[in-house]
Formats: structure tokens, C-alpha cells, sequence
């Protein structure tokens, strides 16, 4: 775990990374940086296989128990611990949230459906989280469009233009940096809203 700490924490942020990538990722850095000036400690987490070494993830019951495993560390400080993560990392947040008692689960460019397959759709994973849930997802996100969301309990916030990795192609007019702070400055104010 990679601690992020705020002065005086009123939150733990734990979050996880995707399949494809790890916690150096454009978006989860960007909330490790800005949120311990609001009093939110981050715990951006690296998965076991990463650890190890190994280049693809493992199966979801295996990322769950690696998710547990590290929860009574996330717990110690003692404020609410918030679970999130990006892709992979969203699913494992909402899968997890429920047995671990999770404040709430953050779900950054959560998976709905393999690309192509919306079929395949994992909106179960993310209804049955138990918690305040917020999703923040690219407007052409190829595992799921905002639009491709089921209604539930749960508030989604549209990145226009950006994908998977929240990038935007230069057409759009808007930039990598407005895209994380938009990200930054949605996180934050639903995490201030937690308090009551």
C-alpha cells in the first residue's frame, strides 16, 4: 500500500487498481495528490500478482481475498474506509463492500460489460455494493457508456469524450488536465457529502 495521509483523516480512500495497469494510473494519482488537503487519507493498493510481478491478473475470487487481506490495515487508522478502485479494481470495491463494511465504493471506469459484449453485462457487482456508491465514467467507455447503466442506487458522473483510461482524443477540445480535474473535483465533492 502506497499511504496518501491527511493531517486529521475523517476518511480512508483505498484504492485498487485495473487489470491492465497499476496505481500509477493518471486517476488514481491525481486523487492521492488532492484529497489529504480535504481529510481524506488515500491508500492506493497494489494487487498481490502485481506485487509478484506477474503481468495479468488473477481470477475475481482471488483479487476479493488479496482485497481482504489488506482491509484490516486500511481499518487501523480508524476513520470510515471508503473502497474504490479503477476497472478491475471498481469491481473487486463493489464485490468486496457489503462483508467488509465498507463507508462507500468509488467505481472509476467500471467494467459493465466486456467491449462488445454488452451481454456480459457485471451491473450486479456494482448494484449489490451495500453502500453510497458513485461511478465516474467516460462518455466513450468501450466496457460500458454512461448510457449503457442500469438505474439504481447509485450516482454516475459522465467524462465527456474520454475512454477506459479516461483519455480524450485531441478532437474534443478538452485536455488530459481538465479531464483529471473534472474527475478530482467530482470525487471530492461526493466525498463531501458523505459527512452527513
Amino acid at each position: 500500500m502506497h499511504w496518501h495521509r491527511a493531517a486529521r483523516p475523517r476518511l480512508v480512500l483505498a484504492l485498487g487498481h485495473g487489470a491492465g495497469g497499476g496505481t500509477g494510473a493518471r486517476d488514481l494519482a491525481a486523487l492521492a495528490a488532492a484529497l489529504p488537503a480535504d481529510g481524506v487519507t488515500v491508500a492506493l493498493v497494489e494487487q498481490p500478482w502485481r506485487v509478484a510481478g506477474k503481468k495479468v491478473a488473477l481470477a475475481p475470487k482471488t483479487l476479493d481475498a488479496g482485497w481482504h487481506g489488506v482491509w484490516p490495515a486500511l481499518t487501523r487508522p480508524g476513520p470510515p474506509v471508503v473502497a474504490g478502485g479503477r476497472s478491475a479494481g471498481a469491481r473487486v470495491a463493489c464485490r468486496t463492500a457489503p462483508a467488509l463494511g465498507a463507508r462507500a465504493v468509488l467505481a472509476l471506469s467500471f467494467p459493465l460489460h466486456p467491449p462488445g459484449r454488452p451481454e456480459k453485462s457485471r451491473a450486479d457487482e456494482l448494484l449489490g455494493s451495500g453502500a453510497p456508491t458513485l461511478v465516474v465514467q467516460g462518455g466513450n467507455d468501450s466496457f460500458g457508456r454512461p448510457e449503457e447503466f442500469p438505474r439504481g442506487d447509485f450516482e454516475l458522473v459522465e467524462v465527456p469524450f474520454a475512454d477506459h483510461g479516461f483519455a480524450v482524443p485531441k478532437r474534443s477540445g478538452r485536455t488530459e488536465e481538465e479531464t483529471v480535474t473534472m474527475i478530482t473535483g467530482a470525487v471530492r465533492e461526493w466525498l463531501g457529502r458523505l459527512r452527513e
